[in-house]
């Protein structure tokens, strides 16, 4: 994803393909998140008013560069494991050693969204403080980053629990969709707090 222009990715998106397809759109989404929180700090720093936050603002700058990356990295590695599970399927049912292969790489194919499900909650939490020391000239624009936030992490869930639905093994299952639905209440929770903030902010009420 990273190679791509964000407008060749659409393209390639809205096609027929079977990739890119949920996986990579909730990355691109977490990824414009952290774009937004980097850019509110960016906006932020080296002003009067914000002066005794410039060095948070500074590591948070650094924090969402970061986080554009790894969800860059993550957006591509839900691709890379899907080829794989694509080829799994095409497997005859009743050839010997199936459910084994398809197994492996259902559990492979989960990482990358689950990795995703807990970026953006690291992301939430940057732009939960964000929305107290950034600046007020760009404060909408947490507010659109916590909306982006919390599509990317509901919408990488998608993609866990698809993956999980057809796992023999329901402990392993079970076991990731809590942790998954753990991490998104938590995201969610706090995506609409700050999205409700911003708004109070911005019109009352």
């Amino acid at each position: 994803m990273a190679e791509r222009t964000l407008y060749g990715f659409l393209d390639e998106l809205s096609s027929g393909a079977p990739t890119p397809g949920g996986g990579g759109a909730s990355a691109v989404c977490g990824a414009v998140a952290a774009a937004l929180g980097s850019m509110v700090g960016n906006l932020t720093s080296g002003k009067k008013k914000y002066a005794e936050y410039q060095e948070e603002i500074e590591q948070t700058i650094a924090k969402c560069g970061v986080l554009v990356k790894e969800f860059e990295a993550l957006g591509e590695k839900d691709e890379e494991v899907f080829e794989p599970l694509a080829k799994a399927y095409s497997i005859p049912k009743d050839q010997e050693g199936r459910d084994e292969i398809l197994e492996g790489v259902l559990k492979d194919a989960s990482t990358a969204p689950f990795e995703v499900v807990e970026k953006a909650h690291e992301t939430a939490l940057v732009l939960e403080r964000l929305a107290v020391i950034g600046s007020r000239l760009a404060i909408s624009d947490v507010g659109v980053a916590a909306a982006a936030c919390d599509t990317a992490c509901k919408g990488a869930a998608m993609n866990v629990y698809i993956n999980t639905k057809s796992m023999k093994d329901r402990t392993y299952a079970e076991d990731l969709n809590r942790k998954t639905d753990d991490l998104v209440n938590e995201t969610s929770e706090i995506c609409a707090k700050v999205y409700a903030e911003v708004k109070k902010i911005l019109i009352g009420g």
